[in-house]
C-alpha cells in the first residue's frame, strides 16, 4: 500500500501559500513551478482543498489562501481532502476469499481488526499534527 502524492503535494501548497501569500499572487503555475508538476494536478488538489474549506480561492487569477488558522487544520483534514477512502476503509480488502478454504473462511476475522486499529492509530497521529507544526518546521529551513 502506498499513499499517492496528493497528500504531500496539498501539504506543499498549504506550506508555500502561507509563505508567498503576502508576496505573490499564489496561482495554479505559481504553486506548479514550485512542485514540479503540471498545473492541472495543482488546480485538482486546489479544488479539493477548497471543497474541505482548507483554502479559498479567487475567481480566474485571483490566487490561493489559507482559509482558517494553521493551528486548525490538521494532516489528517488535508488527507481526508484529497485522499478520500472508498467507506472511509483505508485497507481495501479482496472481495471473494475461498469459504471452503479454512484460511479464506476465516481471514476477515483474522485481519479485520487488526487493520482497524492500523488505520485508526494513523488517523489519530494526523490528527495531533496541524499545518501550523508544519509550518514551524518549514520556517525554520525556508530563507524568505
Amino acid at each position: 500500500m502506498q499513499i499517492s502524492s496528493r497528500f504531500t503535494i496539498a501539504v506543499h501548497v498549504l506550506i508555500a501559500i502561507e509563505t508567498f501569500g503576502n508576496q505573490y499572487k499564489v496561482t495554479s503555475e505559481f504553486l506548479a513551478s514550485s512542485v514540479n508538476v503540471n498545473p492541472t494536478v495543482i488546480r485538482r488538489i486546489l479544488q479539493q482543498l477548497k471543497k474541505a474549506d482548507i483554502i479559498t480561492v479567487k475567481r480566474g487569477s485571483g490566487g490561493a489562501a489559507i482559509g482558517r488558522p494553521l493551528a486548525d487544520i490538521t494532516l489528517l483534514d488535508v488527507y481526508n481532502a484529497v485522499e478520500p477512502v472508498e467507506n472511509g476503509q483505508l485497507f481495501h480488502f479482496h472481495e471473494n476469499p475461498n469459504e471452503l478454504c479454512p484460511v479464506g473462511k476465516n481471514i476477515h476475522r483474522i485481519m479485520d481488526h487488526r487493520l482497524e486499529e492500523i488505520q485508526n492509530a494513523m488517523e489519530d497521529r494526523m490528527r495531533r499534527i496541524t499545518i501550523a507544526d508544519v509550518m514551524a518546521d518549514a520556517n525554520k529551513l525556508i530563507e524568505k
